[in-house]
């Protein structure tokens, strides 16, 4: 009979705790950016963070009773945790900083979980705690991969990267796959994500399809995460400097789509198109919504050239796009560095109104 470890079964003992302190530290950063989010956001994400909590399968109905009670006792949680400060991470004897990953994760990683600590969107700190599926190196960037996810917060993002490190979720990925198939059955007018359904087969088996999905869009997403990263080394630290400034603002968000617009062009769609996975491509674009699809509309055209036949309209987008948002992204970084706190209307007027355009006035 083999001869249990020891320090196995102490960290397994105390797995529980490091559980609940990193759901506490998620709850506390719910509790400050909550009421960040418009109503129907809100809703949609509270409903989706109780099926998660409640382990409800995909598809399956929610109690709007009991939704209604755990949200009101949601909200006088966080009233109550709204001032607390993050708890540290207790492992091997330590107390380590919240937001020292690669502390954590030294400890972590050979055990198999893995954990995450950063900022998103509006500077919002978002933390994690999962299983660790696989560890790779990735162009001499290391890459976590994780299934089971036993504490996360409110918004839970697929992917991220932190110091050069690429967190790749694929429970919250395939959540948010299922979300996508989902309101798609609702509103059939995207076409891209019609071709891009249409290339798993979701007519015959939803599971099976939806775990197809997940592995082809677990490699899209550390692509992205790949030219995040890139970027992030070629921008270098001014440039989370200036998202902080800018934290809240339609500045920063404008800012963070030109950084993905920079990462999508040198990183994603040519990994995309060296794939050659046609519904990868197809889902890529049924997303590329929002402010990237604001600020680079020419993205779309390209991609309806690629659709009708044209194979090379998108990687001649790429490469045109690489070159552009590199060259807008210093441009950001010259008028933060030279406006500092008023950049954020420069970096406004910049994007909305770029140079060449013409602001008519209306007719009389």
């Amino acid at each position: 009979m083999p001869i249990a470890d020891p320090q196995r079964i102490r960290f397994m003992l105390n797995f529980g705790q490091l559980v609940a302190t990193v759901q506490q530290n998620c709850h506390i950063s719910d509790a400050q950016f909550a009421g960040d989010y418009t109503l129907c956001v809100f809703l949609l994400k509270m409903r989706e963070f109780y099926r998660w909590e409640n382990q409800i399968p995909y598809g399956g109905a929610l109690p709007r009773e009991d939704v209604g009670r755990w949200m009101q006792e949601r909200e006088q949680m966080w009233e109550r945790l709204e001032a607390s400060p993050f708890e540290t991470v207790a492992l091997a004897d330590h107390q380590i900083d919240p937001f020292d990953a690669e502390a954590v994760n030294r400890n972590l990683v050979p055990r198999g979980y893995v954990y995450s600590a950063g900022y998103g969107r509006f500077n919002k700190p978002h933390f994690f705690l999962g299983e660790l599926l696989r560890a790779e190196q990735r162009d001499g960037f290391q890459v976590y991969v994780s299934s089971c996810e036993y504490a996360r917060d409110l918004v839970a993002p697929p992917a991220m990267s932190q110091n050069g490190i690429i967190f790749l979720r694929q429970e919250s990925l395939r959540r948010f796959l299922w979300e996508r198939v989902e309101e798609w059955q609702w509103n059939r007018g995207n076409d891209a994500m019609a071709e891009a359904v249409a290339g798993y087969d979701f007519d015959t088996d939803v599971e099976a399809a939806l775990d197809r999905m997940t592995e082809a869009e677990t490699e899209s997403a550390i692509l992205h995460e790949l030219g995040e990263t890139r970027a992030g080394r070629v921008l270098g630290p001014a440039w989370q400097a200036m998202i902080a400034a800018l934290a809240r603002t339609k500045a920063e968000i404008l800012a963070r789509a030109v950084r993905d617009l920079l990462a999508d062009c040198t990183v994603t769609l040519p990994g995309l198109i060296e794939r050659g996975e046609p519904a990868a491509i197809h889902f890529f674009f049924a997303n590329f919504t929002g402010m990237r699809r604001h600020l680079y509309p020419e993205a779309l055209d390209a991609y309806r050239r690629w659709t009708a036949g044209d194979r090379a309209a998108l990687g001649a987008l790429a490469r045109s796009g690489a070159q552009r948002w590199l060259d807008t992204a210093h441009e950001l970084l010259s008028l933060h560095a030279g406006r500092g706190t008023e950049a954020g209307v420069a970096i406004e007027n910049l994007l909305e109104n770029p140079p060449g355009c013409q602001i008519l006035s209306a007719p009389h």
